[in-house]
Parts: structure tokens; C-alpha cells; sequence
């Protein structure tokens, strides 16, 4: 057993080295960086504006834009939303015409951006929505006029519970969903099968109050076949007295909320379903559909569209529309989409940034930072922090990437009140730069410092609010000195 002097000097020596290591860490010279926000429009992931390329009606709105025009002036613009009857795509029975989709979703597929799809059975302003063929193998419906039902109405409308009419749809969404289902140039589909316009109402056309179970049947019959793509459920699926159980149901099952027309009234009424939206934000992506814009604006209802941006932060959305023709949207509506750009979906802010600024082969790399989301609804693709290294020629020496840190779990809040958040990686250079350092190596030198977020493996996903991108959504922060060993 050691004596009292040993041990006295065994504490002596502890403290010595204690004292001796706590000055070297405080004499350690770090670069610290305050990233600002430039401000600008973010294309991501799973958020975005989408152009109402078909409304319906397929000359409103892409039919004034030249086949090579994408609206690469518009910011924040992520897809294309293609509304169009069923009678489009399907003319003959088992006769698929998928080029009406597939023409004008190519333009902008081919700038990495993808498309939305609505397939309506009713419309308001041509007679079969439904192709006719269904009505003649036996389909029950009614003809009717805008609100009410007539023997010698205009426009037809299926009954969405007779079984033949679900029949061919059946068949219909097998071949739909076995085209699109799953592929990575869909952002969503929407379930629009039931009700005037696909809206899951039928105000403007018979007014029948279908129940709650028809509704759940129309769910049920698109999760059938579309087991990859995300589905979006109407908030109109409430009318008619439904209730919100049909809405429970979409949201049990992993659908989306959409709430089609924001603002088709004024002020108090610009919106109804904002409430709806809370069971689904922290899950799935919430899609709104602002009401066609002139005829907004025409009803007074758009004031200076300052609800619209209200209903992004109420119903915590991440998808928003452009419901008219672009141009006249934007040059009308600028500073409010810049807004809107600032907190639809979600941000990822940078707050500060700190590293060594010189550091030897040897040693550990300890990168701190601050992280944020100043959007509305949470990144919900997830995604990780990467500190790459870069040489004086913008090759990649190193690449590390923090796997606990899911930028999911950044809490969302009002604007300017989101929390902050630690984050904090370690990494030994000797391992990940082994293969850029030979032996015998003495001089040191610089590299260039870039923060990324994406994959595990370090592949960058999300677009950040930050200056000097490398144009592969990497940004770079500054420089560290790496010292090789001797």
C-alpha cells in the first residue's frame, strides 16, 4: 500500500498535468463564424410553390408559356401541378393517354423538379369528367347544373358509391398508380376522385351528402395501389356534415392535408380548416391551394395577400400554389412571396460555426455549431450535418458527417422564435484524410471549410440560407490549417 508522501505527490503530479492540458485547450485558437441568412428562396425537399400547370380546365395556366419556359424566374418554385378529368387520360376504356401528363412534366423534370397530380371525376364545365364509356357500361349518375340536379342538366356527375363506376376506377388507379407510384419525380397525389373538381364536396354540382364511409371507400381504393407515393386528403372531405372522422382515417393511414381555395372569402372566412392541419404538420407535408387569384382579387377577397402568408404559418404548410397565370402572380405579388419564401416549409439557419484553425494530422477535429429551423413545419426528409474539406483545387480530402444529429428534430416556432440547438462532431483527421497524407509529408497546409446537410455518406440534400455555395448545395465557411505529423 502506497504511504501518505506517495500519494501526496501522486496528487501533486495530477493537478500539474491537469492545469498543464486545461492551458493548452484554452490556448487553442478556433475560428468562430456568424452565418447570416442571405435570404434567399430555398428549392428542398418535400416544400415549394407548385404552378398550377392544369386547372382543371387544361388551358388554365401553362397554355401562354412556350414549351421551353419553367418559370426559372419564379423563386421558391419546386413543382407542377397537373389537375385534369379522368377523361383526358383514360378516352377508351383500358386506352391510356399518360402523354398529357407526361409532356408537360418533362420540362421541368428535366430542371430536377417534379409534379403533383389531381385525376377529377366531376367538373363544373364539361359533361363527363368521368369518361362517358363508364355512363355506358352501366354507371349510375346525375345530370345537373351547378348546384342542383336536372333531368336535362348539362354536366354529369358519377354516383361515387355505384359499383361499376368504383369498378373502373379500380382499374383506372391500378394503372395510374402503377405508372407513378413510387417514382421519385412525384411529390404527391391527391385524391380526387370524389366530388365537383375533385374538391371532396359537391356544392357545385348535385349537392348529394355522400357519408363519411363513402369517402373512406375513395381513401381506401388509392391506398390500394399507391403504396409508396404520398396521398393527399381534402379538408372539404369534412362538408356535408361528415365530421372530421373521415379526415382521423387519412391521417391514420399517412395521408396529407390539402386545403384547396384560401381566400375565396374575405378576412375572417379566408380560411376554415386550419385546426385540421395540427394532426398532420409534424408528420407530412401540408399542401394549400390559394383560390384562383383574380378572381380573388375581383371578390375583394385578396386584399394584399397578407392571409395567405397567415394560413402558411396557421396550418404549418410546406407546399403553397400558384393558382393563375404566373407572370401577372409574381409581378403582383413579389414581396409577399418573398415572405411567404422565408417560412413555408422549413429553413435550416446556421447560427455559428467554430473549429480549430490549425491542427495536426494526429489530432481530433472538434466542429461546433448552432443550428436552426426558421420555417414552419419541420424538415421532414430528415438530414445530417457534413463538414467537407476541400483543397486549393475544390478536390474533397476529407468528409465528415455528424449520423446523430437529424436536423428533423429542430423544433418549429414562431417567426424569429425558434430555438437554437448545440450540435457538436469529433473526428479523427488521421483516419479520414489517410489517404491524402503520404508519409513523409511535413509542410502544412490550408483547406477550405464547407457545411453541407444530406445523406449518412455525406451527399448534400438541402439548400441552406448561405453565401459561397459550391453550386453542389455545399457552403463554405473558411479555411483550416492541417499540420501532417512528423
Amino acid at each position: 500500500m502506497r504511504n501518505i508522501n506517495e500519494w501526496r505527490w501522486f496528487w501533486v503530479l495530477s493537478t500539474i498535468m491537469l492545469v498543464s492540458c486545461s492551458g493548452l485547450l484554452a490556448q487553442e485558437e478556433r475560428t468562430v463564424v456568424y452565418p447570416k441568412d442571405t435570404g434567399a428562396a430555398l428549392e428542398n425537399p418535400g416544400m415549394g410553390w407548385g404552378f398550377h400547370y392544369y386547372s382543371n380546365i387544361p388551358t388554365n395556366y401553362g397554355s401562354r408559356l412556350q414549351p421551353s419556359d419553367t418559370l426559372d424566374d419564379f423563386p421558391g418554385l419546386t413543382h407542377i401541378y397537373l389537375r385534369i378529368p379522368w377523361s383526358y387520360v383514360e378516352p377508351e376504356e383500358g386506352r391510356f393517354n399518360w402523354s398529357v401528363l407526361d409532356i408537360p412534366a418533362q420540362r421541368w423534370v428535366e430542371k430536377g423538379k417534379q409534379i403533383a397530380i389531381r385525376i377529377t371525376c366531376c367538373e363544373s364545365w364539361m359533361r363527363y369528367a368521368t369518361p362517358e364509356w363508364v355512363e355506358k357500361a352501366g354507371a349510375r349518375g346525375h345530370n345537373f347544373r351547378p348546384g342542383k340536379i336536372v333531368a336535362d342538366g348539362p354536366y354529369w356527375e358519377p354516383d361515387y358509391e355505384d359499383s361499376v363506376f368504383l369498378e373502373k376506377l379500380d382499374n383506372f388507379l391500378a394503372a395510374f398508380a402503377g405508372r407513378y407510384d413510387g417514382s421519385p419525380e412525384v411529390a404527391f397525389i391527391d385524391i380526387g376522385s370524389f366530388g365537383v373538381w375533385g374538391e371532396g364536396h359537391t356544392f357545385y354540382s348535385t349537392k348529394l351528402p355522400y357519408s363519411a364511409e363513402t369517402i373512406r371507400r375513395h381513401i381506401d381504393l388509392h391506398l390500394k395501389h399507391f403504396k409508396k407515393t404520398l396521398l393527399a386528403a381534402n379538408d372539404d372531405f369534412v362538408s356535408h356534415g361528415r365530421g372530421e372522422a373521415c379526415i382521423e382515417y387519412a391521417c391514420e393511414r399517412g395521408l396529407t392535408l390539402r386545403d384547396d381555395s384560401i381566400l375565396v372569402q374575405a378576412k375572417e372566412k379566408a380560411y376554415f380548416h386550419a385546426g385540421l392541419a395540427q394532426m398532420f404538420w409534424p408528420k407530412v407535408p401540408v399542401v394549400l391551394e390559394c383560390e384562383h387569384y383574380g378572381s380573388s382579387k375581383r371578390r375583394g377577397a385578396w386584399e394584399d395577400g397578407r392571409l395567405y402568408l397567415q394560413a402558411v404559418e396557421d396550418y404549418h404548410a410546406s407546399y403553397a400554389s400558384i393558382h393563375w397565370w404566373p407572370q401577372e402572380f409574381l409581378e403582383e405579388n413579389r414581396d409577399l412571396i418573398r415572405r411567404i419564401n422565408l417560412r413555408l416549409g422549413y429553413r435550416l439557419q446556421l447560427v455559428q460555426a467554430s473549429w480549430p484553425s490549425e491542427i495536426g494530422l494526429d489530432s481530433v477535429l472538434r466542429f461546433s455549431s448552432r443550428w436552426r429551423n426558421a420555417g414552419v413545419a419541420p424538415c421532414l426528409s430528415g438530414g445530417y450535418p457534413a463538414v467537407t474539406l476541400k483543397d486549393i483545387k475544390g478536390g474533397i480530402v476529407g468528409v465528415f458527417v455528424d449520423k446523430e444529429f437529424d436536423v428533423r428534430s429542430l423544433p418549429v416556432a414562431g417567426p424569429g422564435e425558434a430555438e437554437v440547438v448545440n450540435q457538436e462532431m469529433t473526428f479523427p483527421l488521421s483516419q479520414l484524410l489517410y489517404s491524402n497524407f503520404r508519409p513523409g509529408i511535413r509542410k502544412p497546409d490550408s483547406y477550405d471549410v464547407y457545411i453541407s446537410v444530406g445523406t449518412r455518406t455525406g451527399t448534400p440534400r438541402i439548400a441552406l440560407p448561405l453565401p459561397q455555395g459550391d453550386g453542389k448545395r455545399r457552403y463554405r465557411l473558411g479555411t483550416l490549417k492541417i499540420v501532417p505529423n512528423k
